[in-house]
């Protein structure tokens, strides 16, 4: 049986490296805490209104009265209302992100360039009830007036409010990420004929693919967590999410009600949090597979 002795710090570099060690360890092992932490409590807190209402009643209700002499707790609306939002955002702001942040990285004139990037800091610097103050004071009317509707506050704001809000998030991982991918794939396409635009779009596109991706899932994120802005903008009330439609997302269900909530409906709107959660999670593992799809493709 071999015993293997453990050799302890002699000089004064080996114990900065030895306290330096311990200190990153420390602060990984914080940063997994903080996730476990949030992740027993959001069970702790939103299972009991489950084992109370029911799960399927739960998710798939599509009645919501929480004050109600008889409560009824139907998330249904929200879930779609969610989903519906954050593809939508999906659809209208990641062509145009991407497509920024290959003009940024590749196409751009110099002074063009540093405009659009101030562009884009600025974009990713305003805070949230902005974004929903001047939605709600600008576009809200501008919908109501060209679609003649009575009110302009419904899932197409959201929408348009949430497809700019992840803008900067694509445009600035994207192109980082475009930035990243070796010159030398662009030289080899470039010597073995193909032009500047087939040169970036067949070769150094796919090749930044993960950190695409990655941008893409991130601006996903903001989008389903999103709620200051999008209460608003989106009227806040319980129906089909249709565009003209006022309606109301799972975040916005959590603001509008916890400051006079209690009991079951408290319960309840911590249930509402541990859904998103889910969402969020499921999100990460499609993530990882599509990364590793992607790494097995490059192999």
């Amino acid at each position: 049986m071999n015993n293997k002795k453990i050799s302890l710090p002699r000089t004064p570099a080996e114990w900065l490296e030895a306290v330096m060690n311990f200190i990153f360890f420390l602060c990984g092992m914080l940063a997994v805490g903080c996730v476990v932490l949030i992740s027993v409590y959001m069970v702790i807190s939103g299972v009991p209104a489950i084992h109370k209402i029911g799960l399927f009643r739960f998710l798939l209700g599509t009645e919501w009265a929480s004050t109600a002499a008889d409560p009824k707790f139907g998330i249904l609306p929200f879930i779609l209302t969610s989903i519906y939002g954050t593809a939508g955002a999906i659809l209208l702001g990641v062509p145009v992100g991407y497509m920024t942040a290959v003009f940024l990285a590749k196409m751009a004139p110099p002074k063009l360039k540093t405009a659009v990037s101030a562009a884009v800091s600025l974009l990713a610097g305003i805070p949230s009830v902005v974004y929903g103050l001047v939605g709600m004071l600008v576009l809200v009317p501008g919908i109501r007036q060209v679609f003649h509707i009575p009110d302009g506050s419904g899932l197409l704001a959201a929408i348009i409010v949430l497809a700019i809000m992840i803008l900067p998030t694509v445009i600035n991982i994207s192109e980082t990420s475009i930035r990243a991918v070796p010159a030398g794939i662009k030289s080899s396409s470039l010597a073995l004929g193909a032009s500047h635009v087939q040169t970036i779009f067949r070769s150094i596109l796919p090749a930044a693919k993960s950190g695409i991706v990655t941008a893409i899932v991130l601006g996903v994120g903001r989008a389903i967590g999103e709620a200051m802005a999008i209460t608003l903008v989106s009227g806040s009330s319980v129906n089909v999410p249709l565009p003209f439609n006022s309606v109301r997302f799972l975040t916005t269900a959590i603001v509008s009600e916890m400051g006079y909530s209690s009991g079951l409906h408290r319960q309840v709107l911590f249930t509402i949090g541990l859904v998103l959660f889910v969402f969020i999670m499921v999100i990460n593992v499609a993530l990882n597979k599509i990364l590793k799809k992607g790494a097995d493709d490059n192999e």
